[in-house]
């Protein structure tokens, strides 16, 4: 896995450094993400900003150090699954059974408070619509429409319709993503095109201001020339071509070409969007090639792990692109060289290649990663595999009504964002509350300004700290060494 990282991860660097003086200074695209950071780093430069960066990093500390202790603390209570504050039946056995019940978990509540509210309130009803009517109904088909003896864990059962019908919600809305961002990308160019037009007919612009003159002379004045860039890129490509099959034999030397043909104008297009929009599209693109390359190589010649090792190296490429452009914008606006910025995400990139299979080994030795009902279900590696059996096996691998369901489901999915867009052109804001929204919902009732500062702060904390007691907690399962105690709940009339 290591190999296959360092092979594959750093193409994307090299695809789109050529197109930086293009999307920052000839396009001016505003990488929100990029900008926000910038402004950010700026702030602690002044007197107020390095003041209250202290106390965010103090709110950051105080929170990652309480959700390690009290991660710390639900260990002792989990010596097997199913056991501790992490099976917490809060709405009861039955509803338990259906996956609902709060596992306290600060990782989650975290999230919860970063995330807009539109994507809180679209997981809680896919929730409430999957687990507390979908499955129920569909399961009680058992026996009729697929067959009473498969495992649970089974795609040709009741796994086959969660993940296909997943999956067709996720194609439909990353189809509209990926069409909707297309169109706004085509037509940014033709505006940006016809601005131009009109600038040289007209009188030239005002002259830019100090600060803009100094951000263009540092962009220009330390950078990596475009011929190291392209070189760099075919001489990554060969080595991929060359060495890729001999890690992954399902995939052929034409496959890979033609991955590497095919990532840059989307690496374009996926920078340019996000460059537009903040979305990063990567893993729609991921998608494409996994149905693409699952249905060109087929079952019978390893399509599945074809088409999730062409996914891994879709992806490599098209998302380090649109990262290393949000670095570049992040200079930009901090004057900071764009070599600079080059180098350190080739840096960290090798860093994530080592460290990356490293913590998947250690949980993976540790837990049963994947397990549907165990702690690390890994759902998206459920998804995406379903997605190569699709693409390999084609629609003979759904179960019964499967198809109509997912076809339904997808077109739902279009619908939906159709309709969202609609909303945001009338100015319509689509709002809802979750458990974990509910806490900065009340925080800034009593304190806005407060809230807004730091509640980053909070929930990187929180996040943080649980995810890093697992490191230690997978080195003791490793060592032999379990949780003493399992706290179960129970019905009254089993104990009776």
């Amino acid at each position: 896995m290591t190999a296959f990282l360092f092979l594959v991860s750093f193409a994307g660097l090299f695809s789109i450094a050529p197109l930086r003086k293009t999307m920052i200074l000839k396009y001016k695209l505003t990488y929100p993400s990029g900008t926000a950071t910038a402004y950010l780093m700026n702030s602690f430069h002044t007197p107020r900003g390095a003041q209250m960066a202290k106390k965010q990093v103090t709110t950051l500390f105080k929170s990652f150090c309480g959700s390690f202790a009290f991660a710390f603390f639900r260990w002792f209570f989990a010596a097997a699954d199913g056991c501790g504050f992490s099976s917490f039946p809060t709405f009861g056995l039955q509803a338990y059974a259906k996956r609902f019940y709060f596992d306290f978990s600060a990782t989650y509540v975290g999230v919860g408070m970063i995330c807009p509210y539109i994507v809180n309130i679209s997981m809680m009803i896919g929730a409430i619509l999957s687990w507390g009517v979908m499955w129920p109904l569909i399961e009680a088909k058992k026996g009729h429409w697929y067959k009473a003896d498969l495992k649970a864990s089974s795609l040709h059962g009741i796994q086959g319709y969660r993940v296909f019908c997943a999956i067709a919600m996720m194609l439909g809305d990353g189809l509209f993503q990926v069409v909707y961002m297309l169109i706004k990308t085509g037509f940014s160019l033709y505006k940006q095109r016809s601005d131009k037009k009109q600038a040289y007919n007209g009188e030239k612009d005002s002259e830019a201001s100090f600060d803009e003159q100094r951000r263009v002379e540092t962009f220009l004045k330390d950078q990596m020339p475009n011929k190291v860039a392209c070189l760099g890129y075919v001489l990554l490509a060969i080595l991929s071509i060359v060495c890729v099959p001999f890690i992954f034999p399902q995939l052929k030397w034409y496959h890979i070409l033609v991955v590497y043909l095919v990532a840059p104008v989307l690496a374009f297009c996926n920078a340019y969007g996000c460059g537009l929009t903040d979305w990063a599209l990567a893993s729609n693109y991921g998608k494409i090639a996994i149905i693409g390359l699952s249905a060109w190589v087929g079952l019978g010649h390893g399509g599945i792990i074809a088409g999730l090792a062409g996914c891994g190296l879709m992806m490599n490429i098209v998302s380090t692109a649109s990262d290393l452009m949000q670095d570049f914008k992040t200079g930009y606006l901090t004057l900071s060289s764009p070599r600079s910025m080059f180098v350190s995400q080739v840096i960290g990139t090798a860093m994530g290649c080592v460290s990356s299979p490293l913590v998947f080994w250690i949980f993976h030795k540790a837990y049963s990663v994947g397990d549907p009902t165990g702690s690390y279900p890994a759902p998206y590696g459920l998804m995406y595999r379903g997605m190569a059996l699709l693409g390999a096996e084609g629609i003979s691998s759904l179960p019964d009504h499967c198809l109509e369901i997912a076809i339904a489901l997808f077109a739902l999915a279009i619908l939906l964002n159709v309709l969202q867009q609609i909303l945001q052109l009338k100015k319509c804001e689509v709002r809802g509350i979750r458990l974990h929204r509910l806490i900065l919902f009340f925080w800034r009732r009593s304190d806005k300004k407060q809230a807004d500062d730091f509640h980053p702060a909070l929930a990187s904390g929180l996040i943080c700290g649980e995810s890093l007691w697992g490191v230690p907690a997978a080195v003791l399962a490793m060592a032999g060494l379990n949780p003493p105690i399992c706290m179960k709940f129970l019905s009254a009339a089993r104990i009776t």
